[in-house]
């Protein structure tokens, strides 16, 4: 039966094989379960909007996710490298052109090619009419002026016989998603961002506050110091201790007005734009800002996080440029076809006789490269064993923090409780020194070591709250920060 050209490239096409290497998930290089002491549960069902309760740190984010710029670049990659898996599909399909060409061309007459009448030229193998016109030319010599019209459709098409076209198609698709985990991974980390910024800031507050109200205190007793000492009853080593309280909190104060300043700013460039009049710090430590984490969870959910997402695909990738190299070692095919008319004038290009066409079938077979096709291969396999130790290495940093976050989150609640403790006691302990020293009991140095220790466990205890929530934050990026979240779907950007 006679088959067109047409369709025995076709059959080719459907035939053709591929030598992508079959791909194979690496085992988890870490133990199934975090180190915790309670049985294991099922995954955790949240989201960011869940697990942050707070409702200005709610907007806070929305904003940062509308805004930055980080956020914003990498959306925009995400769309470049969306450009290039089409580009790359592309090339699996036949390419199709029209042009269409005038041209004119003068000759002299007794040259070759001359005539001193109408007449036919030839031009690139294409009959066309001349005879446009005959006389003098510009210097007085007799010449023969030609025109002549086409128009063609050209047709080109590489047969993908041994799959390499379709590799790099497999391979511009997985870094398409790779890098899409990677922009997700940005915001991850830009909610995880906006959070700590905004509990510094709540905290860098709540401590200005605290110096504040200290140095007002210490203000209060040195006052009380000198009138005692100008009645006699204290001397100048007290005036000049509680001299030194007030200085040092002044400094204090200071460095913590400076802190406020410099977490406003970080805040202000991770959104993108001016923080709303509406949004105050106001440290509430014990508003459950933050949802509780359900504990005993298995190491299987580390495949959700982004950077491990992420590093997968470029796995999958790697193992695509595989096939591709090695494909290379066989002959490319590639089918060009073109067809039109041409004729003396516009109004011959639609009469009879005036068609013409071509098919041009080509093949190219490497003989001698001098190595270079091996070496890619060799290259596109080293390649490849890299990105499965990326993988292993994404997967045992993702379990490490999230055991540390785990172990934060274990101690931190002894820890604040400790802490709170202690500023309970440290009041105590001032309210008593304080009473001693006024009736004359204890000297002021009891009073003044009261006072110090009271402001330090205040502070103290602040930072830990700071640092009991910013571990919080911290585990939820670190087990993938809202898996929830949708992604992009294979079978949706294999239509795109």
């Amino acid at each position: 039966m006679n088959k067109s050209p047409l369709a025995l490239a076709l059959l080719l096409v459907l035939s053709g094989c591929s030598f992508i290497p079959g791909y194979e998930q690496p085992e988890l290089p870490v133990e199934r379960t975090f180190n915790t002491r309670t049985e294991e549960m099922d995954q955790p069902d949240l989201v960011w909007r869940t697990f942050f309760r707070d409702p200005a740190m709610r907007q806070l984010i929305e904003i940062a996710l509308e805004n930055n710029r980080d956020l914003r670049t990498a959306a925009l990659n995400v769309e470049a490298y969306q450009a290039q898996y089409r580009i790359s599909r592309s090339d699996l399909f036949p390419k199709f052109n029209v042009s269409g060409v005038e041209s004119r061309r003068r000759i002299p007459m007794g040259t070759n090619g001359g005539n001193s009448g109408s007449g036919n030229t030839t031009s690139g193998g294409t009959s066309g009419t001349s005879s446009n016109y005959t006389g003098p030319g510009s210097n007085g010599s007799s010449a023969t002026i030609t025109s002549w019209y086409a128009t063609t459709m050209d047709v080109s098409w590489q047969i993908d016989l041994f799959g390499r076209l379709n590799s790099l198609r497999e391979q511009a698709l997985e870094q398409y998603f790779a890098t899409e985990a990677a922009h997700r991974g940005v915001q991850v980390s830009l909610i995880a961002n906006v959070a700590n910024a905004w509990l510094s800031w709540q905290a860098d507050q709540a401590q200005l506050e605290l110096s504040q109200n200290t140095l007002k205190a210490y203000e209060e007793t040195l006052r009380l110091t000198q009138s005692t000492f100008d009645l006699g009853t204290a001397s100048a080593l007290d005036v000049r201790q509680a001299q030194t309280t007030v200085d040092s909190t002044r400094a204090t104060l200071e460095s913590y007005a400076r802190a406020v300043m410099l977490d406003r700013n970080e805040l202000t460039l991770l959104l993108g734009q001016k923080i709303p009049d509406n949004i105050k710090p106001d440290w509430k430590p014990d508003g459950h800002q933050l949802a509780d984490f359900p504990v005993g969870m298995s190491s299987d959910l580390l495949l959700q996080r982004p950077d491990i997402i992420e590093a997968e695909y470029q796995l999958r990738a790697a193992n695509a440029n595989i096939g591709a190299a090695r494909s290379a070692f066989f002959p490319t095919i590639t089918l060009s076809a073109s067809a039109g008319t041409a004729g003396g004038s516009i109004s011959d290009l639609f009469e009879g006789g005036s068609g013409y066409w071509s098919f041009v079938p080509s093949i190219s077979l490497p003989i001698f490269r001098a190595g270079e096709l091996m070496g890619n291969l060799d290259y596109a396999k080293v390649s490849k064993n890299m990105q499965v130790s990326n993988y292993e290495q994404a997967i045992q940093t993702a379990f490490r923090e999230v055991n540390d976050g785990l172990a934060a989150r274990t101690t931190y609640h002894r820890q604040v409780q400790a802490q709170n403790d202690l500023v309970d006691t440290s009041q105590d302990y001032y309210r008593l020194a304080e009473l001693r020293y006024r009736t004359g009991v204890d000297n002021y140095l009891t009073l003044l070591d009261a006072q110090r220790q009271l402001f330090s466990a205040r502070q103290q205890l602040i930072t830990d709250q700071l640092d009991q929530h910013i571990s919080e934050v911290n585990l939820f990026k670190a087990l993938g920060g809202g898996w929830q979240e949708t992604t992009a779907d294979k079978s949706e950007v294999v239509m795109l």
